[in-house]
This record gives structure tokens, sequence and C-alpha cells, in this order.
């Protein structure tokens, strides 16, 4: 299964489940949204559960702010994280901060989808490009999710559709066609919790959404070396799992930490500041950060080249981490 038909199979049985479910956003019906995701959900659920909406963020964001007030759980679609600066009001000051303001007399149990992420083969430039995950695990009040998987996409968006606080689940426009596995049965996986997608002994790396994936060519390239890298995905970006980062760090005593947003106040900086604090005296050398690069994304595919972290990146930084001693 797809991360795409992952996405879609667990809207469909949370719509299913709860009647209080139901999908808002630009195109989303007959059309299946700006990648297809909910294509063939408005012919299953019909206009009042797969609604089409004006092409307007912030009436969108709004919209599902006051429906899940009412006891709505309402998962809105905005085609690209770009977009949402437009609705940045209603997410982060009147969604994050409505149940803490009345002592939990209110809820908002949304969910705001939304594409990120360059690299999709295609020169879509700097308007459709940004990986903005830092921007909204910086609100308090905001659940965020960036799965990279199918498995992790299908299990993390179902809890999100059942949490009471509202979460924006990020997914990377590279991974919609990547295939996995996917269990049949039930299940549902618990936010703000990391993964050990592959268990080390000589230098852990710590990565987000597609980056994942690169850490994982990048362990397997080295293994011939007899290296043993364990890869940690940051698949809830907020709540941060800081237990699983240091038990890594502490284990392995090296660490890389990689994601797609500009080094500039990114992840990247929070993480290996984690593990400074978690796991510190067991560090054997320095933490090597690698990150998208501080500028706006080009739209000639040739200048895109070293824009955002590679997989000879992570190989040179394993083996860069493994020469150095403190």
């Amino acid at each position: 299964m797809s991360c795409q038909e992952a996405i879609r199979e667990a809207l469909r049985q949370e719509m299913l489940r709860d009647e209080a479910v139901f999908l808002m956003g630009e195109d989303i019906g007959k059309h299946g949204g700006a990648f297809g995701v909910t294509r063939t959900l408005f012919d299953q659920f019909g206009p009042e559960r797969v609604r089409d909406t004006p092409i307007s963020e912030n009436t969108i964001v709004g919209a599902a702010t006051g429906a899940a007030l009412v006891g709505m759980r309402p998962v809105a679609e905005i085609m690209f994280v770009d977009f949402s600066g437009l609705a940045l009001d209603q997410i982060a000051n009147q969604a994050a901060k409505l149940r803490l303001m009345t002592g939990g007399q209110a809820k908002v149990p949304w969910v705001v989808r939304m594409a990120q992420g360059g690299g999709a083969g295609k020169s879509i430039a700097a308007q459709h490009s940004q990986s903005l995950e830092v921007w909204y695990a910086h609100i308090p009040g905001l659940k965020v999710v960036l799965p990279s998987t199918p498995y992790d996409a299908m299990g993390l968006l179902k809890a999100s559709i059942r949490d009471d606080n509202p979460v924006v689940f990020l997914e990377h426009k590279l991974l919609y066609s990547f295939k996995g596995w996917v269990p049949e049965e039930e299940f549902v996986l618990p936010l703000g919790k990391c993964d050990v997608k592959r268990t080390g002994a000589d230098v852990t790396i710590i990565a987000s959404g597609y980056m994942v994936w690169l850490a994982m060519l990048a362990a397997r390239t080295v293994e011939a070396e007899g290296i043993s890298v364990e890869v940690v995905d940051v698949r809830t970006i907020s709540p941060l799992d800081e237990e699983t980062i240091g038990e890594s760090a502490r284990k392995t005593g090296r660490v890389v930490v990689v994601a797609e947003p500009c080094r500039s106040y990114g992840p990247t900086g929070e993480w290996a500041m984690v593990v400074m604090e978690q796991a510190f005296k067991y560090l054997r050398a320095p933490i090597v950060r690698l990150a998208g690069r501080h500028t706006p994304v080009p739209f000639a595919q040739n200048l895109c080249t070293g824009l955002w972290p590679e997989t000879g990146d992570l190989v040179a930084a394993i083996r860069r981490v493994l020469s150095s001693e403190f």
C-alpha cells in the first residue's frame, strides 16, 4: 500500500467509525484533492461529509475550528503547507489556544492535513516546496505529525483524528507514492513517540519524513563496511519524544541529526540540544548536523542540487562522526 492509499484508507475507516468525522478542503470532492488522496471518498460518503470549499485557507480552518467546537471532528486539507500562513491566526491564535483559555471546557479536535517538502521531481519553486513543521511545533496547544511510511501514515492519522487536540498532519509530497506494509487488522499508533526504524550500535541517525528513507539507505550503504547504524524516526514532531532520542544517543555515543527544513532554527538544532541534555556524558564525538540550505527553493531544477541533504551526505556524515573524538 502506498502512503497516499494509506491516508485515504485511514480517512475512510474513521468516517465509517464515527459520523462526526468529515472532510473539507479545496477540490477534495470529485477531483480528489491536489494529490488525489481523497479520491473515491466523495462517491462513498457524499457532499455532506466530503465538502469542497472556496479557495480560502483562513475560511477552511476557521470553519473547521467552529465545527470542532460543537462536537464534530473535521479533517481539513490545505493543498500546500506554504499556503497555511493565510490561516495562521485560526491555527495559532484560535484552535491551539481555546482549550487552555477555557480551562478545558472547550476542545478543538480537528486535523489539518498539508502537503510539504521539496524535491518533488518537477519545478514547483519557492511557494510550493517548503517544510514548515517548526512553525507549528513552536506553538503550545498544537500536535504536529510527519509520517515517513504507509504504516505510520495510517496509524498516526487515525490517532490524530481521535485526539481531542488540534493536530497538524504533514505529508511529504515525495512519499505519496512510496509503498510499504500495512496490517489488515485495526491499529492506531500513539502520538508523541519516536520509532526506531533500524537498530544499531555505532551511530545514531535522528531523522524525520523523507529524510528517514535516506537515512535507511545510508545505513545499508555503510553496513558493508561493518558500521552499525541506528535510525530514529521523529514521526511526531510535537510533542517530542526526548526519552527515545536520549536512549539511542546514550547507546551509540555518536549522533547525526538530519531534517529537510532550513538549518537555522530548524528541528535539527532542537534534536541536537535534546541529545546534549539527555546524553552529553555518553557522547564520544561532536554531533553532526545536516539540513536544508537557508534559501528559497528555486524554480530551475539544476539550482536545486545540494539544496537538501542526500544519501551521500549522510554516508559522509556517518564516516565523519566515527572518525571524530572529543
